[in-house]
């Protein structure tokens, strides 16, 4: 029995986040990370890293106060 490995889209709203930085901590899967530029309203966002570690757990999404982050299984 072969197990395929799954695949998941992360998509952040750069706009909507603040910078809180709750879902890069909450990942353990070193996906995430903070940009080094700003979004229109001043607050370093979220950005996607190593897309290809991404397991779907999810932690993120959970974590996220802004709700600025969706996951999609591909």
């Amino acid at each position: 029995m072969s197990k395929e490995k799954l695949e998941f889209s992360v998509q952040i709203d750069s706009e909507r986040c603040k910078g809180c930085g709750y879902c890069v901590e909450a990942c353990n899967f070193d996906v995430l990370r903070m940009s080094k530029i700003t979004n229109p309203k001043g607050y370093r966002f979220t950005e996607i890293q190593n897309l290809e570690n991404c397991k779907g757990c999810k932690d993120c999404y959970v974590v996220c106060p802004d709700v600025a982050i969706s996951i999609y299984q591909k």
